[in-house]
């Protein structure tokens, strides 16, 4: 037998003629289920609070009508708070016992990446032969060198000025700047 592409079973307007019907049914059944929801959520309403005659009571029937009204509102209350309550309590509970699972699993740490320290080692990782020279970065800092300034001796400024005054002066003057 070869390997080929296999021959579907149904034709392609059969198959188009089955999707339809299949989203037609979808649909009608989607319909369906949203009018037993709306009637389902009518009958407890009616249930829970049944419609109400106020036409033809006195105010003493409407005062005692208001008292029992709000005292079914209590108890809806602290039903609703009772299950909010028990709501949270689950929620906690699925979160402990979430932490619980993972602890016993063994949590998966990342995979951390190896740090090369030396500077060989960091030399050697790098593939780039132009990026692979000598990294001794202490023999490449520029060595300077504390000169000292060159102090002229301080004498006494008069025995200067009788040395310079006159030719002699001058003379010095010529001789040293050559």
């Amino acid at each position: 037998m070869s390997e080929g592409p296999k021959k579907p079973k149904y034709s392609a307007t059969r198959r188009l003629l089955l999707k339809s019907k299949l989203l037609k049914k979808a649909t009608s059944m989607l319909v369906a289920e949203g009018e037993a929801k709306k009637h389902e959520k009518e009958r407890s309403i009616n249930e829970c609070a049944p419609p109400l005659k106020l036409s033809g009571l006195s105010v003493q029937e409407l005062q005692d009508l208001c008292k029992e009204l709000n005292q079914k509102a209590d108890v809806v209350d602290e039903a609703r708070y009772d299950l909010e309550a028990k709501v949270v309590k689950n929620d906690k509970e699925i979160q402990t016992l979430q932490q619980k699972i993972n602890e016993l699993k063994g949590a998966k740490k990342p995979v951390l990446k190896r740090v090369k320290k030396t500077t060989e080692d960091m030399l050697g990782s790098v593939s780039d032969a132009s990026k692979l020279m000598k990294a001794d970065f202490k023999a490449n800092l520029k060595t300077v060198k504390k000169e000292e300034e060159k102090r002229e001796e301080v004498t006494d400024w008069r025995k200067n000025v009788e040395a310079m005054s006159g030719m002699e002066g001058r003379k010095k003057l010529f001789t040293a700047e050559k």
